[in-house]
């Protein structure tokens, strides 16, 4: 896949919504020490409260500052209207903040954090399309990107629906709109926006070549109708089509994964960096978390089910995207930076703009502080969680550190 940063806008556009975004990822972690692992649910409030605050305060946020770059650079157009931007970031953490302090503390705030959210998203999506309206060709990346956003906006009318409901200004039956809430937001826009945002930054990172893409296109269109599937049947209220979703969804995961693979070996670049280790513990996060959202399932264990949440969401996709902001943070800013003195004086390699012996800390404290969260829900130990939350705290302040000091980094 080649890329061109003709087409990129401005890295102060870029940095909040990277420095928002790991803030609110401490902020999540602060979170968990209220959750008490004896009697969670998939639907207590803090619970939720806490899915939002991660989901939208900080994989959201990442990803769309993520996508701002990479959408134009990869369809080598100009954005629509790159100044809206501005506006969407102040909106998501407005939003995001009301909507888990509306679950905590007063459900009446709800509805109104969700219109700020729902304001926020729209303009994205807005934007995105007008953007992509401009490209002549299509790529898988972009039809993933196509497919993505159509699913963000369904789970975006599910999730409004569902917050009138939590506030108790309509009846609905949430347990069935829940179901596809986190089906088309999770799987739905971040799944898809992981397979095909992984088609441009693992190749590019790892200096991968001449392998097939079948996989992940294999993947893309089980994952879609998987997720379609269960989005129908929440609306009629068919177990049997959701079944067939849930299979369908973890047919699509397996050849994503082997997508990965295929790319991780005809690799050329193979230093252990950071981005190594953040993509390891991730992808190996994600096959275990199968394995135990599938034991769960079967077995009807809502506590190993949790786990695999648990280990899915901090693991796989919280390593997967702080993992790439050590490779994409220095590049944009060297590339403001230092780019233009190439040849007129000595400039930063890459390598020299990420603080390493930081980033291994952060590294060690957040490995174990997952495996640590993963076994206390196991376990329904209260003590093992929250040392488990503990580290992560520990990890997710060098993480902050880390970022502020590549977004400074004056050479």
């Amino acid at each position: 896949m080649a890329v061109s940063t003709d087409f990129a806008p401005p890295f102060k556009l870029i940095a909040p919504y990277f420095i928002i975004g790991v803030i609110d990822l401490l902020l999540a972690v602060m979170l968990l020490f209220q959750i008490d692992i004896t009697a969670i649910t998939q639907t207590d409030a803090t619970t939720i409260a806490w899915v939002h605050l991660f989901l939208l305060g900080f994989v959201m946020m990442v990803i769309f500052g993520a996508m701002a770059q990479l959408v134009p650079v990869v369809l080598e157009v100009g954005h629509f209207a790159v100044d809206l931007y501005y506006i969407i970031y102040p909106l998501l953490f407005v939003g995001s903040f009301m909507m888990s302090y509306g679950f905590l503390f007063a459900p009446g705030v709800l509805p109104y954090g969700g219109v700020v959210v729902l304001i926020s998203l729209l303009v994205f999506i807005f934007e995105t399309f007008l953007t992509i309206n401009k490209v002549k060709k299509f790529n898988t990346v972009m039809t993933s990107v196509v497919i993505a956003n159509i699913f963000l906006f369904l789970g975006l009318l599910f999730g409004i629906t569902m917050a009138l409901g939590f506030a108790g200004e309509i009846t609905v039956n949430l347990q069935w709109l829940l179901r596809a809430h986190v089906y088309l937001v999770l799987f739905g826009y971040v799944g898809i926006t992981i397979m095909g945002i992984s088609m441009v930054l693992l190749p590019m990172f790892w200096l991968s070549h001449s392998f097939s893409w079948k996989p992940v296109k294999t993947a893309l269109w089980l994952l879609s109708v998987g997720v379609l599937f269960v989005m129908f049947s929440a609306i009629i209220e068919k177990e049997l089509l959701a079944y067939a979703g849930y299979i369908l969804s973890l047919l699509s995961l397996v050849f994503y994964i082997y997508q990965i693979y295929i790319i991780y070996k005809t690799r050329v670049r193979i230093e252990n960096d950071i981005y190594k280790r953040a993509l390891v513990f991730s992808y190996v996060s994600f096959v275990i978390a199968l394995l135990l959202g599938a034991v769960g399932f079967l077995a009807g264990n809502e506590r190993i089910f949790i786990a695999a949440g648990f280990l899915t969401l901090l693991g796989f996709v919280s390593f997967l995207i702080v993992g790439h902001l050590y490779k994409i943070v220095p590049f944009l800013v060297w590339y403001q930076r230092f780019s233009d003195l190439v040849g007129k004086q000595k400039v930063p390699m890459l390598a020299d703009m990420v603080p390493a012996r930081s980033a291994i800390y952060g590294y060690a404290f957040n490995t174990t502080g997952v495996i640590l969260g993963t076994v206390g829900i196991l376990l329904g130990s209260n003590a093992v969680f929250q040392a488990g939350v503990s580290f992560l705290f520990i990890g997710s302040i060098f993480v902050v550190k880390d970022i502020f000091y590549m977004i400074n980094f004056k050479g």
